[in-house]
């Protein structure tokens, strides 16, 4: 009897950790999304097409094919956190999401928002999701097929399957200084202490910074991600050992670093308050290495 129960807690264990890397053998997409791929996936039937800009800039022009739904409108709550489940439930499958679907998600070249978006999907269980390497701009458009019309889809029926590992609460995350790695995706301002967008100035105890904007690169025709390898080094000093908590100001920036680290091999999770909630928050503690250099 008991080496029957030790057998089937083996084969759920197991289960367990394919079903925690099963996106990263059976992706269908890649998390950073290159051109070529684009344009040889463009007719795929699966593939649908997600502009995060705002509905003026959509509505100008976009990727043809591409639903619209603007990133900071549609991804956050009243309080900044991740809307309810049965909103973004009806959201993606107003966009045409199903199980089925391979998901690429563009923005106007903060990435921030596209990194959100497909944070989100990642929580809510669907892996089939990648971010366009590019941002969009006039050069793009000279590479893909526009449209000027509002795309109107078919609604399908997303299901979500919650991974509660991809999402941080405040109370995790406080237990977790000094255990996990924390990484405070914000601009080295805000980390420092100098700008903050709480009441609070600083970081979370033990946080190192790595801004989300050391990712991509400006360049002549618009924002692109970094190769992987560039980012292989960037993020060099950071132990594969320990799992790593990513925040920000509200959860976006943090999303991007969330790709990137991933695609690297790490493990990695969001917290979804961040700095707006932390740094509102009298009770958790705070470094503001400004305040030591008084």
């Amino acid at each position: 009897m008991h080496l029957n129960k030790l057998f089937l807690s083996l084969f759920l264990f197991l289960n367990f950790l394919i079903a925690d890397n099963v996106h990263i053998e059976n992706k269908s997409i890649p998390a950073i999304v290159p051109l070529n791929w684009v344009k040889n996936n463009i007719d795929n039937p699966n593939l649908v097409i997600i502009d995060l800009r705002e509905k003026n800039e959509y509505e100008k022009d976009h990727i043809k094919n591409a639903v619209n739904i603007p990133g900071l409108k549609s991804l956050f709550d009243d309080k900044f956190f991740m809307p309810k489940l049965d909103f973004l439930k009806n959201l993606f499958s107003e966009a045409g999401i199903d199980s089925n679907s391979l998901v690429l998600a563009y923005d106007n070249g903060d990435f921030i928002w596209a990194a959100r978006f497909y944070w989100i999907l990642e929580t809510l269980g669907h892996d089939q999701v990648g971010i366009l390497k590019v941002g969009y701009n006039d050069w793009l458009k000279n590479q893909l097929s526009i449209s000027t019309t509002t795309h109107k889809v078919v609604r399908k029926e997303f299901v979500p399957r919650i991974n509660n590992k991809k999402v941080e609460t405040k109370l995790s995350t406080l237990f977790s200084v000094g255990k996990k790695t924390i990484i405070d995706g914000r601009k080295t301002s805000h980390y420092e202490g100098k700008e903050s967008t709480a009441k609070r100035f600083g970081h979370i105890p033990t946080a190192k910074n790595y801004a989300c904007t050391q990712n991509y690169q400006v360049t002549s025709n618009g924002n692109k991600m970094k190769d992987l390898d560039e980012l292989k080094s960037l993020y060099k000093d950071i132990p594969k050992d320990k799992e790593i908590i990513l925040y920000c100001d509200g959860g976006a920036e943090a999303a991007l670093n969330y790709i990137v680290l991933q695609e690297l091999g790490y493990k990695a999770s969001v917290y979804d308050g961040s700095w707006l909630e932390w740094g509102n928050d009298s009770s958790v503690p705070i470094e503001n290495p400004s305040e030591k250099k008084q």
